[in-house]
């Protein structure tokens, strides 16, 4: 299969040309770092006394610093959805790399872990530099209180020590916890510990606050290296214990400054003479300037997120359709939100910390203020939430709109935000492409077009989904059909292509009631034959761009990766999109 430059430049070389830079970026800091400490006058004897551990500590923590600052801003989810919607961005490819989001948090989350390890290996050996090479001559320099101190009282009994356990521990939780085997397995595991970042930040700003390392003020009164004479002459000069005896006041006074220097101690062509003793001096925690910023940013974008989404929804409807799935439509004031976005719930009843992200399936629109979305219950937090909203939680296999008078429980929504699925209006043609549950950021793109679909560049969408039983279907059935529908009635039946794959069954079904027979017409058993479809497409769609969106399990995803990234024959290029659910 060949590969089209051109396709890949789009889909995925960006990608990988944005985290070659990054590593670049991260690997010039370092070196710059390194070579200053290690070659910088003003750290000659603190050089001297820790070696290597100086400059590989220090040089570590100038990219920490970097990465501490930008780790937060991929998280500003209301600044993002800002960019994405502003007219400003106007850029198809630059929007998509607000996607990129993510892996950008991951990135720096990965770079953070691997010179923490590095900062912290640095520390060990300078702790034991430290107590091993306890300069006499420059007390003030010295970390450690006297020569052979234990170097364990330095790392648990100073605050840059301790608050650097307790960062390292912190540090270790969040990325066991990271991992995809927590996730799946425990998403509170991974919510919970993911929110010590704030004790983190915390502990960073107390850690960089100890002043353990300084450097030399005086470098023209004092070069590194220089021959102090009134220092050595008070080395040099013993006075006998009876004469010190017989006048104690005499003391070895340094030379006048209008007297000549004696000539043993005159400078020369390799010496220079001091004219004091050199001066330290701890740096100003730098890391307050490059984390304050993004930390102000998030606490601020935080305490609007908590301003916006304080008055709770009212719900209107919760509908229990089959396969464990619930729909749940609410209204809330002044609420405005794009197709492809989600939202964040958080019920107090179910768990006072805890939220979670779903996709809108249904967006309020200038006839409607109703909001809705769709989630499965797989989870103990959906499980709860069923059960509070459903007056029988066990009818969980029929459509069963609940209109009896009852208290809902307090449900609070933080959000819009934007995601990937937003750019799908904005092609001439879209693929899209769902597995399961993955279907409802296209239901929002679908009702939208019920709505109408003349004022959108989209004038062709190709709708794949693909399920593993016939009830499934059955979500979003009506709504297929409408759209069927309309486009037949308005002499446009080529708008939409709809082709459902039902990918495990024990002989022919079709999708129950007369009114879906316009789906049944178009259900498929098996699974969709990839690059035979990315073929036809191509080939009906000669030259245009096409964007390609998925969300689905990551195996579907792979596959639509790899031949949107293909050429073809055509000249038609496919721009991959893509949010995984997992």
């Amino acid at each position: 299969m060949a590969l089209s430059w051109r396709s890949w430049l789009a889909n995925e070389g960006s990608k990988h040309l944005f985290l070659f830079f990054w590593l670049s970026l991260n690997v010039w800091l370092f070196g710059k770092t390194f070579l200053l400490y290690n070659e910088g006058l003003q750290y000659y004897y603190l050089h001297q006394m820790l070696g290597l551990g100086l400059c590989i500590s220090r040089a570590s923590a100038s990219v920490l610093n970097l990465n501490c600052c930008l780790v937060l801003l991929p998280m500003c989810r209301v600044l993002l959805a800002f960019l994405r919607g502003s007219q400003k961005v106007t850029s198809k490819k630059t929007r998509r790399l607000l996607d990129k989001s993510k892996t950008f948090h991951v990135t720096c989350g990965v770079t953070i872990g691997i010179f923490s390890v590095l900062h912290v290996a640095a520390h060990l050996v300078n702790a034991l530099n430290f107590s091993q090479n306890y300069n006499e001559e420059f007390v003030t320099l010295n970390a450690a209180n006297y020569r052979g101190e234990d170097p364990r009282k330095l790392l648990f009994a100073t605050v840059p020590g301790l608050t650097g356990v307790i960062m390292v521990l912190v540090l270790f939780l969040m990325f066991t916890a990271s991992t995809y085997a927590i996730r799946v397995s425990n998403y509170d595991i991974f919510w919970y510990t993911h929110n010590l970042f704030f004790v983190f930040y915390m502990l960073l700003m107390l850690h960089v606050s100890g002043g353990v390392l300084k450097y030399q003020t005086n470098l023209e009164e004092h070069p590194p290296g220089c021959f102090n004479p009134n220092k050595t002459l008070r080395q040099n000069l013993t006075v006998p214990n009876a004469f010190e005896e017989l006048f104690p006041d005499y003391t070895t006074e340094p030379f006048p400054e209008d007297l000549p220097v004696p000539e043993p101690f005159v400078q020369n062509s390799f010496m220079r003479v001091c004219s004091e003793e050199p001066k330290f001096q701890s740096h100003f925690p730098e890391t307050w300037f490059w984390i304050s910023g993004p930390l102000c940013l998030y606490c601020v974008e935080r305490l609007y997120r908590y301003i916006r989404s304080n008055k709770p929804v009212t719900i209107t409807a919760v509908i229990s359709h089959p396969s464990n799935v619930l729909e749940v439509r609410m209204m809330k004031d002044d609420f405005e939100a794009r197709p492809g976005q989600y939202v964040i719930l958080h019920c107090p009843r179910v768990s006072a910390l805890e939220s979670h992200p779903f996709t809108l399936t249904m967006c309020p629109t200038d006839t409607k203020a109703t909001f809705g979305v769709h989630l499965k219950v797989v989870g103990d937090w959906t499980e709860r939430f069923r059960d509070l909203l459903l007056l029988h939680s066990n009818q969980d296999t029929e459509i069963l709109p609940i209109f009896q008078q009852r208290r809902y429980p307090k449900l609070y929504v933080d959000g819009p935000f934007g995601s990937p699925f937003e750019e799908s209006l904005n092609y001439e043609v879209s693929l899209c492409v769902a597995g399961g549950i993955g279907v409802t950021p296209f239901a929002s793109v679908l009702n939208t077009l019920l709505d109408g679909w003349k004022c959108y560049k989209l004038r062709r969408l190709y709708f794949i989904w693909v399920c593993r039983d016939i009830e499934s279907f059955r979500w979003f059935a009506d709504l297929l059909c409408m759209l069927h529908n309309k486009f037949w009635q308005e002499n446009r039946p080529d708008y939409i292509n709809i082709q459902l794959y039902l990918s495990q069954t024990d002989g022919i079904q079709k999708i129950i009631g007369e009114k879906y027979q316009a789906l049944n017409s178009r259900l498929l058993i098996g699974r969709p034959r990839w690059k035979l479809l990315f073929d036809d497409i191509a080939k009906c769609n000669r030259r245009k761009t096409i964007g390609v969106f998925c969300c689905g399990p990551n195996k579907i995803s792979k596959i639509l990766h790899k031949l949107s990234n293909s050429s073809n024959s055509y000249g038609t290029r496919f721009e991959y999109n893509k949010e995984s659910f997992s």
